[in-house]
């Protein structure tokens, strides 16, 4: 999506350079990956984002995001499926672990984090949702801080006053130009705002919203110096998986896809204490949201569950 808003701004022939800028490997597990991607029709892909992934520190190797972007026929609007990550799940087998019981998050560490951890994640969602993904990409925010300064900012409204756990800076309430480092650090916070976890997921996706939206803008156009500049910055925090589907015609595919169009959704879950020890499970085994997008339903679910469903 994010390449895509880069196409708008430099047409088809910057393609070949985003093709160069971005790193390529192999994200989804076996068992999680659609058979053959039709970009006619309509596509899931999963993101991954952490700040963390290319540390060797065992303790650093969780998964801070995990969304499943769900784009329905046509490419005219997209849906950006939260995922909590202390969602209890049943995590498969992988070498040098046994599988079992644990937080979704932990799935990203168990497989060793990084490439092998994407493909672990994949695995347990495909096990979870039954979805098998079109692609997947995995971000590395510590350089998406980058792509945001590039783009001079973004534009973020705070709700509710809450003050920082990372830094102590204090976001107060009203919307407001925020840098890279600002934004990540209010997009990474969950306590003391009145829906904890779920607060944190719709602000996670209205800054990719506003990443989208400040990527399409017209300036970009008239200033290849900064457009390169941001071709390089996404080719240095982006890994894809596009299952085949060259880089160019997917970017062609989705680059008419409106910022005004997107929905966060959340899964339908609830906080629950197992063992002394906070999980997040499933209500009513998801509400159907999972089978919504296995049958092309998603509009029509997110029209009779607007509990669960932001308009970004």
């Amino acid at each position: 999506m994010l390449l895509a808003g880069l196409a708008v701004a430099g047409l088809r022939v910057l393609t070949d350079r985003y093709d160069r800028a971005v790193v390529k490997e192999q994200l989804l597990d076996a068992s999680a990956r659609q058979d053959r991607t039709d970009l006619d029709g309509p596509l899931n892909y999963l993101l991954v984002g952490t700040d963390r992934w290319r540390s060797s520190d065992d303790a650093d190797r969780r998964s801070d995001t995990i969304l499943i972007v769900h784009v329905p026929a046509g490419g005219r609007e997209a849906f950006l499926v939260s995922v909590p990550r202390d969602l209890l799940v049943a995590i498969p087998a992988a070498a040098g672990y046994g599988g079992g019981q644990d937080k979704i998050n932990a799935a990203y560490e168990h497989g060793g984090g990084g490439l092998s951890g994407t493909r672990l994640l994949s695995a347990t969602l495909a096990r979870l949702t039954g979805l098998r993904f079109d692609g997947a990409a995995l971000i590395d925010f510590s350089g998406f801080r980058e792509i945001i300064d590039l783009l001079g900012g973004v534009r973020m409204c705070v709700d509710t006053e809450v003050r920082s756990i990372h830094t102590g800076r204090v976001f107060t309430p009203g919307c407001q130009q925020m840098d890279g480092g600002t934004a990540l650090d209010f997009v990474r916070q969950r306590y003391d705002l009145p829906g904890g976890d779920y607060d944190r997921q719709t602000h996670q996706q209205q800054l990719l919203r506003a990443v989208l939206e400040r990527t399409s803008e017209t300036s970009l156009r008239t200033n290849p110096v900064k457009l390169d500049q941001l071709i390089r910055a996404v080719g240095g925090s982006l890994t894809v998986d596009t299952n085949g589907v060259p880089l160019e015609d997917l970017v062609m595919a989705l680059r008419n896809l409106p910022t005004d169009a997107l929905r966060g959704v959340q899964v339908p879950s609830r906080p629950q204490t197992i063992g002394q020890v906070s999980y997040v499970v499933l209500d009513n085994g998801g509400a159907g949201l999972f089978e919504a997008v296995r049958g092309r339903r998603v509009p029509e679910w997110a029209r009779a569950n607007p509990r669960w469903v932001t308009r970004l």
